[in-house]
Parts: structure tokens; sequence; C-alpha cells
């Protein structure tokens, strides 16, 4: 896999001039790879959202990055997370783990480095049942 990337307009080259063209990835595509792993972490109730997604979700148009804004520079990936918690857990263990959760799928499955992943919780939401 080629180091060389280049931005044109939120699609990234992971891998130059192969025998069969370019590899290219969209912002999108890691913003719901960050979303899908903060997910899978035991004490995230779901992710948070702006009023718009928020619309657009209830309107029956799933949005999987929904609470995930992705920055990608030639160097790196910076992510920001919007994340409820359930009750219960603890707010910095839970954060942590989700941290590590994202930054180790999207350098595993799209060969960027991960720079920062940013936390913002939310919320907080009862538990099942009550």
């Amino acid at each position: 896999m080629a180091t060389n990337r280049e931005q044109e307009t939120d699609n990234y080259v992971i891998q130059e001039k192969s025998q069969f063209g370019n590899v290219r990835i969209a912002n999108d595509v890691i913003a719901i790879i960050a979303g899908l792993a903060a997910v899978e972490v035991k004490g995230v109730a779901r992710m948070s959202g702006n009023i718009t997604k928020e619309l657009i979700s209830k309107l029956g148009m799933k949005n999987l990055s929904k609470g995930v804004t992705v920055v990608v520079t030639e160097k790196s990936v910076t992510v920001d997370l919007s994340i409820e918690l359930q009750y219960g857990y603890h707010v910095a263990e839970v954060s942590r783990k989700v941290q590590d959760k994202v930054k180790s799928a999207i350098e595993t499955m799209t060969g960027l480095s991960v720079e920062e992943v940013n936390i913002r919780v939310t919320g907080v939401a009862a538990l099942d049942g009550e």
C-alpha cells in the first residue's frame, strides 16, 4: 500500500497507480467505521447527532455516521464523536475504550493514521426496562 495520499473533495487516495487503478476512500466511510466501532463498546448507549441528522433519521433515512465528524489531512485523521452513555458506566473509562476502538478500527481498515479521537458525552440513557 502506498503512503502517498491526496485530497480530492472528501475522497482520499490510499493506494495509487496499482495494476487496476487508484483506491479512494470517502470521509463518510471513515465516519461510518468510527460510529460502528464506538457503539460496539460496552457502556455506549447510542451516537448523538445534530438536529438535522436527527430529522433525517426520523424521516426513515438511516445515517450510520450520526454524531461523527472526520477531518483528514495528508498526514492524519482527526475524529470527533458525540455519544450517549448508559447509566452506571464510568465516563472516562468508556471514553478511553471508545478512543482505542475507533483508532484501531480506522487504522486497520483504511491504513490511515489516526491522530485524535475526541469524545463529547451528550447524555446518559436509562437502563433498558426502566
